[in-house]
């Protein structure tokens, strides 16, 4: 049997892949890549191919989960197929699942890790990886779809001083990604329901966009002043901070210009 090696392509272009992941991609019989679990802005096909020497298949979701990945699987049971995914491979549950079907028909798996959203957001912040609590995904809200287990998480959160992690949701296929202002209204939309006061226009949060670029944009203030700040293009992610320590207060004064009123979450 063959093998089946996950490549993370960093964050924001085909310059973001680390050495190892170019050289796993070169000596490959086969390599896919999917770029519908998050928006590489930079990322260009014609340049990957040529940095992988390699004629890369792009697969959609549902080549991966519809079809449970069977066209990845084949190529690996006849030698060594890699897939490039965005950020750092295996934090999407899809190809986790891909991983675990990989397994269990004798293919050999391996992982060569990428630059994540994750770590970048935490540095870009300055906030402390280790004071984050459990992350969520704001959906967008057609149809009946609401942010509420976005709105249950950063209350499970901020009642222990965590800081919650909120990507936002994208629609890959249809062009569609969620933007900061937007991830905040349908958050605002929740609080008019459940007056919890865990989102309200007074509530400290901190914007972050093309995170892994060479000009990223982070902002920290209130809502009602992070909803009318241009952000750019995306893709965008939001932070609500919980109880900061003093050294956090600073960075996101001095990194986010966050107004001074932030030190008020210092504990």
């Amino acid at each position: 049997m063959g093998e089946l090696v996950f490549v993370g392509l960093g964050l924001h272009s085909e310059k973001s892949m680390t050495l190892q992941g170019v050289e796993e991609a070169k000596t490959a019989d086969a390599v896919f890549a999917e770029f519908y679990t998050s928006l590489m802005p930079e990322l260009d096909l014609s340049k990957l191919d040529k940095l992988t020497e390699k004629r890369v298949t792009v697969v959609s979701r549902r080549d991966l989960e519809d079809d449970c990945g069977k066209k990845i699987l084949k190529a690996a049971e006849k030698g060594k197929a890699v897939l490039l995914v965005p950020g750092d491979p295996l934090i999407a549950t899809t190809h986790v699942d891909l991983c675990i079907r990989a397994k269990k028909q004798g293919v050999k798996t391996r992982v060569v890790h990428g630059a994540s959203v994750i770590s970048a957001v935490m540095g870009l912040s300055g906030l402390h990886n280790y004071k984050f609590g459990r992350s969520v995904t704001v959906p967008f809200t057609d149809g009946n779809v609401v942010a509420d287990t976005s709105y249950n998480v950063i209350e499970e959160n901020k009642k222990r001083g965590l800081h919650t992690l909120c990507f936002l949701d994208l629609k890959a296929d249809e062009k569609r990604y969620m933007t900061v202002n937007e991830g905040l209204q349908a958050l605002l939309k929740v609080e008019q329901q459940k007056r919890k006061e865990m989102v309200t226009s007074n509530t400290m949060a901190v914007g972050i966009a093309q995170a892994g670029s060479h000009s990223p944009v982070v902002k920290a203030d209130k809502v009602k002043a992070l909803l009318k700040y241009d952000f750019g293009p995306p893709p965008h992610t939001i932070v609500f901070p919980g109880k900061l320590h003093f050294m956090e207060a600073e960075a996101l004064i001095v990194l986010a210009g966050a107004p001074d009123s932030i030190r008020e979450l210092v504990e």
